[in-house]
């Protein structure tokens, strides 16, 4: 009986672990989603609203979750406080410390930031591009991954609950 029971275990923690992955990589897309959002609103403030880029911080960041909203006002703080610091560096420094918090791969988050780094803010069309080549390099990335979630989904739950199964083996 006791076997039974430790058996039982072992098979629901190791199903367990491999349900916690799978979460693991709906939770990564769903922020990879939830980043191109963003960008969609910027450019939108930037093309409709013919907003500056911190005033886009702000709007943004008014109809946001956390982190991402407290991140996008303290850019506008910061912005309006005229420390002398300019946009992309106060955006970058903000939002790489805000994306360490979520799970996404440092190349989505290079590509995230890449709109911030480097000059060409001129004017709003410059800043439309710089935007829109960030969402595309994310959106090829997003795809991708959704591409391969379903099979590793999957095989996140199927190699958990085997390796409870294969532990029952070895342990019997």
């Amino acid at each position: 009986m006791l076997r039974l029971a430790g058996g039982i275990m072992i098979v629901a923690g190791c199903f367990g672990l491999g349900m916690w992955y799978r979460s693991q990589f709906i939770l990564q897309l769903q922020t990879l989603r939830e980043l191109l959002r963003i960008l969609e609103m910027l450019m939108g403030e930037i093309r409709f609203g013919k907003s500056t880029l911190p005033e886009c911080c702000k709007r943004v960041g008014e109809r946001q979750k956390e982190p991402y909203r407290s991140t996008m006002l303290q850019i506008y703080r910061k912005m309006n406080e005229n420390t002398g610091e300019g946009f992309q560096t106060i955006f970058f420094e903000n939002m790489e410390a805000c994306l360490q918090k979520v799970p996404i791969s440092k190349e989505d988050r290079k590509h995230f930031l890449s709109f911030a780094v480097g000059d060409g803010f001129e004017d709003g069309c410059m800043q439309l591009r710089a935007v829109e080549r960030s969402r595309e390099m994310l959106l090829l990335s997003a795809e991708k991954m959704e591409r391969e979630n379903t099979e590793k989904c999957r095989m996140a739950l199927g190699l958990g609950a085997m390796g409870g199964l294969l532990l029952i083996v070895i342990l019997c």
